[in-house]
């Protein structure tokens, strides 16, 4: 999940909108058989799943890198009756499993990792690297996508060994190089609603910080758009002891970090949400040397196309600007990546949480469309904007136990892209596997056109 922070008040939020009040005038099938036959498979297929877990959380890969990951997928999606497809979009998995006649549902989890270094001192923590962007660095599981690959294959054998209870057609899809907000657009170039049969709609889950049993339903903007940005400003090179002979691009990118926040504070209304985070400089080598370039990167977080607009050409306008102020040549800013605002289609919202809440009680948090989304940005969007209305579950990963312990000692609790994040795969991947399965088996789908 590309920079995303599932925060503990989340659930606060989540549960002041009672479950029955979201549901009002659907009726809840009796899933009650279908969720004893899927624990039991469960029960079955679990340790086998936890283990998966653990040696993909020592193996981590970067997006578009996930060679052994997508490997391992696409065998276990086969052994469960799939018919599987390889490399598509460059790392992606597609697996096709037909079942009568019915709706073709999608199913996607995303696999890759994070470039940096694993501190949660678990036994099975990563110590792989990888190159990313030219340089050696240490690749972790920050956001739990392990966990992902491994619900996935845990749908995967449910849905094949109860074809008796649902009808239509299933794709999953094991999607790469999520963070960095590319990997949807990559299947979806390479042909993923053409060469394979397109989805009516879909589902997908992601493991957060929320408390172990929780499962979160947002209905409408589940998350912020995001828009990452390389600037590099140009300059004239030269000795450190010479700067009137240079073009120093330093100062010109100092200015820029400082003045382009004034787009959030002053230009932005107050009420509307928008992240300008400023997080990576590139410049120079050595103190007695100006550099001839330097680079910043700039990621934006909206929830509107108005803000959205705002501070994509806020953030160019003020680069020309620093750059015209230093006498400098116009910088280059070079997209490196974004996706828009994740929608949960609020039909699917609405009859998941009247399915789901007899299945997870007090642990069935929902929150309707006027609710505030999360902070965090989602490549899922990428399918849903592609003409593929789905619903996305938030599955809290975090023990109570320890939740509580941190809140007694006043300590924040790790997020998604913390080394520190750590959830619990039992019950996260038991819960992302019964939430998805049991609302195939329940009918939830959108409101026909």
């Amino acid at each position: 999940m590309a920079a995303k922070l599932w925060f503990l008040a989340a659930a606060a939020s989540l549960a002041l909108s009672s479950p029955a009040l979201a549901a009002e005038g659907a009726t809840a099938p009796d899933l009650s058989a279908a969720n004893a036959r899927l624990t039991a498979i469960l029960d079955k297929n679990y340790p086998a799943l936890e283990a998966l877990y653990k040696d993909l959380h020592l193996h981590p890969e970067l997006g578009m890198q996930e060679v052994r990951t997508a490997g391992i997928l696409a065998q276990n999606l086969r052994k469960a009756g799939f018919m599987v497809t390889e490399k598509v979009g460059g790392t992606g998995v597609v697996a096709v499993l037909k079942n009568g006649v019915g709706p073709t549902i999608l199913v996607r989890a995303d696999m890759d990792a994070l470039p940096m270094e694993e501190k949660t001192g678990l036994p099975w923590s990563s110590k792989a690297r990888a190159t990313y962007e030219g340089k050696d660095v240490p690749v972790m599981h920050a956001c739990g996508h392990d966990t992902h690959v491994a619900y996935l294959i845990g749908v995967a054998q449910a849905l094949s060994a109860m074809r008796d209870s649902w009808s239509g057609t299933i794709v999953l899809i094991g999607q790469p190089a999520e963070e960095p907000l590319k990997g949807a657009r990559a299947m979806l170039d390479d042909g993923l609603l053409t060469r394979f049969p397109k989805p009516d709609f879909g589902f997908a889950a992601h493991v957060t910080n929320l408390p172990a049993g929780t499962v979160a339903i947002k209905a409408g903007a589940s998350s912020s758009a995001s828009d990452s940005y390389s600037v590099t400003f140009h300059g004239r090179g030269g000795h450190g002891s010479m700067p009137a002979a240079t073009i120093d691009p330093i100062p010109i990118a100092a200015r820029f970090i400082t003045d382009v926040q004034t787009v959030i504070s002053r230009e932005k209304d107050p009420a509307a949400f928008g992240v300008l985070t400023i997080g990576a400089i590139n410049a120079g080598s050595a103190p007695n040397i100006i550099p001839d370039s330097a680079e910043v990167k700039v990621n934006l977080r909206s929830q509107s196309p108005q803000v959205r607009d705002l501070l994509r050409g806020g953030t160019a306008r003020s680069a020309k600007a620093a750059a015209m102020m230093g006498n400098a040549p116009e910088p280059t800013i070079t997209s490196l990546g974004g996706t828009g605002v994740l929608m949960n289609d609020e039909a699917m919202a609405s009859a998941a949480t009247a399915a789901l809440t007899p299945v997870f009680g007090k642990g069935l948090l929902y929150a309707p469309a006027s609710g505030q989304p999360m902070s965090g940005s989602e490549d899922f969007s990428e399918f849903v904007d592609a003409g593929v209305p789905s619903l996305f579950f938030g599955i809290g990963g975090y023990d109570p136990a320890v939740l509580a312990d941190l809140k007694a000692k006043g300590e924040p609790v790790p997020t998604n892209h913390s080394p520190f994040f750590a959830p619990k795969a039992e019950p996260a991947i038991r819960n992302a596997v019964t939430a998805i399965v049991l609302s195939i088996v329940a009918g939830v789908r959108p409101t026909p056109k």
